[in-house]
């Protein structure tokens, strides 16, 4: 017994772990650019599945396009409906596996002429710096993963000798369902479709399935591969969920076509053996593995946007919280990371201005202390998540940012440490003592709401300073007049002091809010040009913050 089941492990592990290098090295050998490649061409829905299916078929990992995905949705930098044309892509790209072993691994024992790939690429990832550590890791899973099919092989032709496995359910639908079933257990056990599907095709070379049966377990194969992602996913932001969610919805119904038009695809396959040479076996396993998939592709791809909102109807995102669109896997994509850790921090920005805004227009108090309690959670939320976002000491496109991030989180804090002050004293800040500061307060709110909506704080930074330094010196003027012409008693001198704390916290609401509006424009601006752009005249306030 040991003498198949251990070759057969061991065959299956090479397979996997071949896998998993080939997959981590490829997509960090070319990561920046499929991740540039991602974003640019996902403008529709045709676009983003081809760009789904591309990605895929090169990195050779479905999870790795849905990870990926999942950040750049959270990120913001696609829409879900984008999203969802990717995830179609991935599915059908995912199929490319199957040729690959189908039409070389089966056919050719390239187990033997690949071993130099694993030596040349385990002296690389040794001896190698940057990108080309990456390219030698994914040489030597590609050697892995052949000379683990070899060995898989070998040991399905003794399972087939030993056993019937032709004696699985065969000959209607419930047979069907109870294979598919199989093949869905045998994912989510491997934690990987393509080496389901793998031993799949070797079973069926073999001659220890039929193809009936061997169908079924890749359609079972095809929806345990969401799997992965659906466990990711619990816990996770509303955009993996979603993600994970439109994902099986997918996979799962195009199965269910697959196993009900079953008969009308063999057709098809014998048709293609017929008129296209195809080879019976294997080959057309792996046919009908994307034929399958491409007729999902076709129900599904007119009906992205329809579909994306259904998911969104079911998984709403109902409490639009800032901190909903930091996920823990966004970490091992820096940039990305960043990117939704800005837009976490320009909303914060924005519910802080509504809160202060809120203040100076004197409303209810118990209202706008349980927005400001809420403010406290999301931003050390945020925080903990800018503060675990590594990257690379010599990269300035991604260093710059985080420090201008972390710049605009200190003037958040001290922002938040002012409304704390404005809530808690009872002085009405709409009164006649306090018009002069309202208008110029109200100009540089409503320049930082503006800049924050469009995402283009750059064009008003230097109007902001201005009104923000013009408003401090106006408010020392009115702290020396009004403790010049304070009234004598004590309770006319505490009532004036209190008056010129709000003038104090005023002013320095003012200058927080230009200056956190700064530096969240440098994220930006940093981003977009590769360096931290010069500052001038970087003043630094009274309360140590520059």
């Amino acid at each position: 017994m040991f003498d198949f089941l251990i070759p057969f492990a061991g065959g299956l592990g090479l397979f996997l772990v071949g896998m998993m290098l080939m997959s981590d090295g490829l997509v960090g050998f070319a990561s920046g650019a499929l991740q540039r490649g991602l974003i640019r061409f996902t403008g529709t829905p045709f676009k983003a599945m081809l760009s789904g299916g591309l990605i895929t078929m090169l990195v050779q990992s479905s999870s790795a396009t849905t990870v990926t995905l999942i950040g750049f949705v959270s990120a913001g930098l696609i829409g879900f409906a984008q999203a969802v044309g990717v995830l179609i892509g991935a599915s059908l790209g995912n199929t490319a596996t199957g040729w690959i072993v189908a039409g070389l691994g089966l056919k050719v024992n390239l187990g033997f002429y690949t071993l130099p790939l694993v030596g040349i690429g385990a002296f690389m990832k040794l001896l190698a710096r940057g990108r080309w550590q990456a390219l030698g890791m994914a040489m030597a899973g590609f050697g892995l993963m052949f000379l683990g099919l070899d060995t898989l092989q070998q040991a399905m032709k003794q399972i087939a000798g030993l056993f019937n496995l032709a004696s699985l359910p065969t000959g209607g639908y419930g047979a069907r369902i109870a294979v598919m079933l199989i093949g869905l257990a045998m994912t989510a056990v491997m934690q990987s479709s393509t080496a389901a599907i793998a031993t799949t095709l070797a079973a069926l070379h073999a001659g220890a399935i039929n193809f009936d049966q061997a169908a079924a377990l890749v359609v079972g194969a095809a929806i345990g591969t969401t799997m992965t992602g659906v466990l990711s996913a619990i816990g996770g932001t509303i955009h993996a969920k979603r993600t994970a969610l439109a994902y099986v919805l997918f996979n799962a119904a195009a199965g269910v076509i697959a196993i009900v038009l079953l008969p009308l695809f063999h057709q098809v396959i014998d048709w293609l053996g017929v008129h296209a040479g195809l080879d019976a076996g294997a080959s057309s396993l792996a046919a009908f593995h994307t034929l399958f998939i491409a007729v999902g592709v076709i129900v599904f791809l007119p009906f992205a946007g329809p579909f994306a909102r259904y998911v969104e109807r079911l998984l709403p995102d109902g409490a639009g919280l800032a901190s909903a669109r930091l996920d823990d896997t966004l970490l091992a994509l820096p940039a990305v990371a960043l990117e939704a850790s800005e837009r976490a921090l320009e909303q914060l920005a924005d519910e802080a201005l509504a809160i202060y805004d809120g203040r100076l227009r004197d409303q209810a108090s118990d209202d706008l202390a349980d927005r400001l309690r809420q403010f406290d959670r999301e931003i050390n939320r945020v925080y903990d998540f800018v503060g675990r976002i590594e990257v690379p000491a010599d990269d300035d496109r991604l260093v710059a940012p985080r420090i201008a991030q972390l710049h605009a989180i200190d003037h958040l804090l001290r922002f938040r440490t002012r409304l704390h002050d404005l809530l808690q004293v009872r002085t009405e800040l709409s009164g006649a003592d306090f018009g002069w500061a309202f208008e110029a307060s109200q100009r540089i709110i409503d320049m930082a709401k503006a800049g924050l909506r469009s995402h283009e704080l750059g064009s008003v930074i230097d109007e902001m300073e201005l009104a923000a330094t013009g408003l401090t010196a106006q408010a020392r003027q009115m702290r020396q007049d009004a403790l010049r012409h304070a009234p004598a008693g004590q309770p006319n001198v505490v009532e004036a002091l209190q008056r010129t704390d709000c003038f104090r916290w005023i002013e320095r609401s003012a200058h927080h809010i230009w200056r956190m509006s700064h530096y969240l424009a440098q994220g930006r601006v940093s981003r977009q040009k590769g360096r931290l752009p010069p500052m001038a005249h970087p003043p630094l306030d009274a309360e140590g913050a520059g």
